[in-house]
């Protein structure tokens, strides 16, 4: 048991220390998960929901009044993660800008510098300025390497329906801001039907081998109703390209549906290629890259390449 009540928000250390309650115990109560540390140096009760209040409200307590989130962390408020899995060994920095004229954060956990801003590129949530999903997302298909940052671009297209016509208004804006020509290329390719990081990292693949664009989240109606759902797919050429994920295909439930699934799909005329975590590089990226391109040919598809 807590003996002291903590509070129904996030914290700092500081409060905490006005609750007797001393880092040391802190650092139990994460181990132990009673407590999240969301920053370095700010804490939440473990039973309260993540929200992108409760996130903005966290951000809050250490951010300098003009500062405004940006980038990676603007986009974990905005309810969208594109740190790598590697970087969250360690509490991410908190990634800020501020207008220029003013001085940024100075705070240890905490990345500032200044950015030019118009009043439209960012909005208060929780008391907290944060970049728009619009401008966050811009901002990261600059930055980010290329298959992160379609990645990025199609979360936000999904999760708050960002648009390509918006993402070309605001492009007008970056002329001649480093990796500007990157996002000016991928803002094209944004497709809000891609589901994970990595289909959009496969999209990405086959449009940069000259394959057509495949159709996302592809249903297969079994008597009318639609029954299985295909992560991608050209359905006049009956190719499915399928990318199995460790997160939902590695139970032996799911590999046995997926068996009976893909059995069918054959069955029906389906050729399904299957990409894995190790086929995003190398021999394993070239090869399943030439199956679909050989196979999509055989079917009659005007495809570039040999």
């Amino acid at each position: 048991m807590m003996k002291r009540a903590l509070p129904d928000g996030p914290f700092t250390t500081a409060d905490a220390a006005r609750l007797d309650t001393s880092r040391t115990t802190l650092t139990r109560w994460v181990r132990e998960g009673r407590l999240r540390r969301l920053f370095t140096g700010v804490y939440v009760r473990a039973d309260l929901p993540d929200t992108t209040l409760l996130r903005a409200q966290a951000a809050r307590l250490v951010l300098s009044t003009h500062s405004v989130l940006c980038d990676r962390t603007a986009a974990w408020i905005h309810g969208i993660d594109v740190f790598r899995y590697a970087e969250l060994d360690a509490i991410p920095e908190l990634e800020t800008v501020v207008l220029r004229g003013h001085d940024p954060t100075d705070r240890g956990g905490c990345r500032g510098g200044s950015r030019d801003l118009e009043p439209g590129d960012w909005q208060v949530i929780g008391g907290v300025r944060v970049t728009t999903p619009v401008r966050t997302a811009l901002d990261l298909a600059c930055r980010l390497p290329r298959r992160d940052a379609l990645a990025a671009l199609d979360a936000f297209a999904r999760e708050c329906g960002v648009t390509i016509a918006q993402l070309d208004r605001l492009l007008v804006r970056y002329h001649r801001r480093r990796g500007v020509v990157q996002a000016r290329e991928l803002a094209q390719l944004v497709d809000a039907r891609s589901e994970s990081r990595r289909e959009s990292w496969t999209r990405l693949e086959l449009n940069d081998e000259g394959l057509p664009a495949p159709t996302p989240q592809h249903w297969i109606l079994v008597d009318g109703v639609p029954t299985y759902r295909l992560d991608l797919a050209y359905p006049r050429a009956r190719v499915a390209v399928e990318y199995d994920g460790e997160d939902f295909h590695t139970s032996p439930e799911q590999r046995a549906y997926d068996r009976e699934r893909r059995a069918w799909l054959e069955e029906h005329g389906w050729y399904v290629v299957v990409v894995t975590r190790g086929c995003i590089s190398g021999a394993a990226l070239a090869a399943w890259i030439t199956e679909v391109r050989e196979v999509l040919r055989e079917r009659g598809v005007n495809v570039r390449g040999r």
